[in-house]
């Protein structure tokens, strides 16, 4: 069993059990930490609490996770383009097309199921044995991908990622041209309410707090070659805010719908953090990949 065990600060009285905890313990998914509070894993002063649950100062806050269970993904040989691997993480160039992680429609032929068969050693946080995965690109995004090697590795990494201390650099090709060379959209992102495969910008309280920096690189004909920064890691986050821009994602069928390219034109390019072992700080770098190419995005712009 993993515990722990938090005391509420004034600082953020009156904040929900499932945000609380989120910041308090980084290395478990959202999800997870849904799952652990449903199963009556959480206690707030000792009685179990609903994740909606608003926390007053003082409050101890006792989470206990249970061992992880043995996954049943199978192993599958998947050729991975690998980027870099050591004892403690691999990070890999995941094509477009390629599922991260198993799940509804997709148990097979998935990152996870490959990882499967090249490791033998990932991390077992969120829990399932040896998952590894601290965070995702959408199936029709390429790009970089960290994975954890071990529970030490996981945790860190997990941590920064939430502290937002990793650098997330994304290509997109956008239609249409832009008004300015550069910009910053700050605009919360909820669940579309009627669609609710879709995310949507959201004003007030309604989302959560996310940010985009963007910049133009080139034009292409009629559309534009985009360098995205994230600062949040919303789901769908440069889709939703490019989109919200009057700039949909070319071949994105969900928030652009717009025919003639093989895939939504989005490239996760570079990706920087602490190596969690070392303390060295690591960039990784995506080459481009050949639809971006055909679709003459080279040269880059510095």
């Amino acid at each position: 069993m993993q515990r722990a065990e938090f005391i509420v600060g004034p600082e953020v009285a009156g904040e929900r059990l499932d945000r609380f905890l989120a910041a308090a313990a980084p290395a478990l998914s959202r999800s997870r930490l849904q799952d652990l509070i449903a199963a009556g894993q959480v206690l707030r002063n000792g009685a179990a609490a609903k994740a909606s649950a608003r926390l007053q100062a003082g409050d101890r806050i006792f989470l206990e996770e249970p061992p992880a269970r043995p996954t049943e993904t199978r192993p599958e040989a998947i050729a991975l383009s690998i980027l870099h691997e050591d004892p403690d993480l691999i990070v890999i160039d995941k094509p477009a097309g390629l599922v991260v992680h198993p799940a509804a429609g997709h148990w097979d032929g998935t990152v996870v199921n490959a990882l499967l068969h090249h490791c033998h050693d990932l991390s077992g946080i969120g829990g399932e044995q040896r998952p590894g995965i601290v965070h995702r690109l959408d199936k029709d995004t390429s790009g970089c991908l960290v994975v954890a090697k071990n529970d030490f590795t996981h945790e860190r990494l997990a941590a920064q990622f939430a502290g937002r201390e990793v650098t997330k650099i994304y290509l997109a090709l956008a239609a249409g041209k832009f008004a300015r060379l550069s910009g910053t959209i700050d605009a919360a992102i909820a669940r579309h309410p009627v669609q609710r495969k879709k995310m949507t910008v959201v004003s007030g309280e309604r989302g959560r707090p996310s940010r985009t920096s963007w910049r133009v690189l080139r034009e292409i004909g009629a559309a534009t070659l985009v360098e995205c920064t994230l600062h949040t890691g919303r789901t769908h986050q440069i889709r939703v805010h490019l989109k919200h821009l009057g700039h949909p994602i070319l071949g994105d069928e969900v928030y652009g719908k717009l025919a003639g390219y093989p895939r939504q034109m989005l490239h996760a390019w570079q990706l920087g953090f602490t190596h969690p072992r070392s303390g060295v700080a690591r960039r990784f770098v995506s080459p481009i990949p050949p639809d971006f190419v055909e679709a003459g995005v080279l040269p880059i712009l510095p």
